[in-house]
């Protein structure tokens, strides 16, 4: 079977948006009084007490200027959690997080088009859901985004 590797937002990446998001603001720190939030940063729910940021993030335009593409209308962006100082990132080992709920999978091509989706409703229907949508030569990316907001939570590339 087929392992997909989630990505959160790189580091380089982080260390810009807590200075300023991509919606040109600067981030609000808080402490997390309930815990539960996304965390973007390390791919982990928030845990009560932490310090968070909620930040507008294009995960798509970030992704085009590293592969030096034009999303056109696909650009978009919106909130996403991190850690509001910088944390040890994901670990890697603990599989595909957030898939207690609901998400979309939404698929995207090499040049930033997108060519589908489709909803996953158990954490098991994951994996199977990623193997189909890279069987698919066209497909670059995998975003996973919530069903409820339609936030993104992480994107999984195609293995090289």
């Amino acid at each position: 079977m087929t392992t997909h590797t989630p990505r959160p937002v790189p580091a380089p990446v982080l260390k810009e948006l807590r200075t300023l998001d991509d919606a040109g603001r600067p981030p609000v720190p808080r402490t997390d009084d309930e815990g539960g939030a996304p965390l973007r940063c390390c791919l982990r729910h928030s845990e009560q007490g932490e310090r968070i940021a909620l930040l507008s993030y294009a995960p798509l335009r970030r992704w085009a200027v590293e592969t030096g593409v034009d999303p056109g209308a696909y650009d978009e962006q919106g909130p996403v959690f991190v850690h509001a100082e910088e944390c040890a990132g994901a670990r890697g080992d603990d599989g595909l997080p957030f898939t207690h709920a609901h998400r979309t999978l939404r698929r995207y091509s090499a040049d930033g088009r997108i060519l589908g989706g489709r909803l996953v409703e158990t954490p098991d229907g994951f994996e199977p859901a990623l193997t189909e949508a890279f069987a698919d030569p066209e497909v670059a990316l995998v975003h996973v985004r919530a069903v409820e907001y339609g936030c993104f939570l992480y994107e999984v590339r195609r293995e090289e």
